[in-house]
């Protein structure tokens, strides 16, 4: 039996829809785009959302939108993805990497405390496998850290304390303390990539806060420039009659989202509550096969939160680095793809170049050596469900 780790989940509404947007002779950004950005806002109870390309493009319009750069500070977990930290350096600004904790793949809140200095302008905490951080302790951080915070433009004077900017990629659905991911942080922004639970082949969401003194139409006007490279109007509003005149108020960027892959968010939506069922009841079949043996995975769903279900990270007790790549060669073998969420940035070329050591955050380090991901997505069949358990019980108890 083969096993994939992430195919996309795409039904005949999808085909059909992005069909349509073929034949309607609107590709670009258009009319599905807005329709499906309405829809996220109201799904998520924001007033404005703003789809593009993809969800790094969303972060780097909101560390943009906040005009952070040369001289700021933004602090980023040192266990997740490049994309959360990238975009840091892509807008000039320093990054600060903060570790894990030893019991939890979430960062040492104590230690971003301890991080904040005069010229920390954001923080970026990460929703890792579509599980809320904890949103109350960092917005009772920030608000204890105001007295250090030099805001230096009237958006960052609004907000009157370190900006909450988090990586929501995996956590689309997701829900902290009854509300939802994407309501809470002030700015969050979402992945559609292939791999993710809900997708638009590629591309992102970015959801705000409402900020008091600032207009949501004017963030979002301005999201528009950023991403159409400064043009004072796009595509759709120059075809009405004598509308060609546009300005380029900026030398800004290209990162819209189009409406052939709007087509597919929009059956997406339609079909997501199930999905998210869906992957519900697989990640409770693991749970109950695998937490008798010891193995720790994420809590996806407490008395606090509700996560999107998008990983289910598993950390092995007491295997070696080389253990675990045993493992995964041996389920590989049994044709079931698994994969490992992440490798700590400091382990990367691009980041020990940026003086990063991977000595300076040894929880991160051991939750990685230990860490494997098991397939969860909407197009696991329960036969397969089973498969993948009956095989990665019994390979684990060579090692346990």
């Amino acid at each position: 039996m083969k096993v994939p780790f992430s195919p996309p989940d795409i039904s005949e509404k999808e085909i059909n829809e992005v069909a349509e947007a073929l034949r309607s002779g609107w590709i670009t950004t258009g009319p599905r785009t807005k329709q499906l950005e309405k829809e996220i806002a109201a799904w998520l109870g924001t007033n404005k959302c703003v789809c593009l390309n993809s969800q790094t493009a969303c972060a780097e319009m909101a560390l943009h939108i906040l005009g952070i750069g040369a001289g700021d500070e933004v602090i980023v977990p040192a266990y997740t993805y490049t994309a959360s930290a990238s975009v840091v350096c892509h807008v000039g600004a320093t990054l600060k990497l903060v570790d894990s904790t030893p019991d939890s793949l979430e960062m040492d809140y104590d230690a971003v405390e301890r991080a904040i200095t005069d010229k920390t302008k954001a923080i970026i905490p990460v929703d890792l496998g579509g599980v809320p951080c904890d949103y109350e302790r960092i917005f009772e951080i920030v608000e204890r850290k105001k007295h250090l915070f030099k805001p230096a433009n009237d958006i960052q004077r609004a907000i009157g304390r370190i900006a909450v900017c988090a990586d929501t990629a995996h956590s689309f659905g997701a829900k902290y303390r009854g509300k939802m991911v994407g309501s809470i942080a002030d700015f969050s922004g979402f992945s559609f990539h292939a791999v993710k639970n809900f997708t638009t082949a590629e591309g992102g969401a970015l959801v705000w806060r409402t900020i008091d003194g600032v207009d949501d139409e004017e963030i979002y006007h301005k999201l528009q420039l950023l991403s159409l490279h400064g043009q004072s109007k796009d595509a759709l509003a120059k075809t009405k009659l004598g509308a060609w005149e546009y300005d380029i108020v900026g030398t800004w960027y290209k990162c819209n989202m189009t409406d052939v892959a709007a087509a597919i968010g929009l059956k997406q939506f339609e079909r997501y509550p199930g999905m998210l069922k869906r992957r519900r009841e697989i990640i409770a079949r693991y749970d109950n096969a695998l937490k008798p043996l010891g193995v720790k995975g994420l809590p996806h769903y407490t008395a606090e939160h509700e996560s999107s279900g998008h990983l289910y990270i598993t950390e092995i007790p007491k295997i070696t680095y080389e253990q675990r790549g045993e493992i995964i060669t041996k389920m590989a073998e049994q044709g079931i793809a698994c994969n490992v969420h992440y490798k700590p940035l400091p382990m990367h070329t691009a980041y020990k170049e940026l003086g990063f050591d991977i000595k300076d955050y040894p929880n991160a380090y051991n939750h990685f050596a230990h860490e494997i991901t098991l397939p969860l997505h909407t197009c696991l069949t329960d036969e397969q469900v089973g498969y993948v358990i009956e095989n990665f019980t019994e390979i684990l108890r060579e090692y346990l």
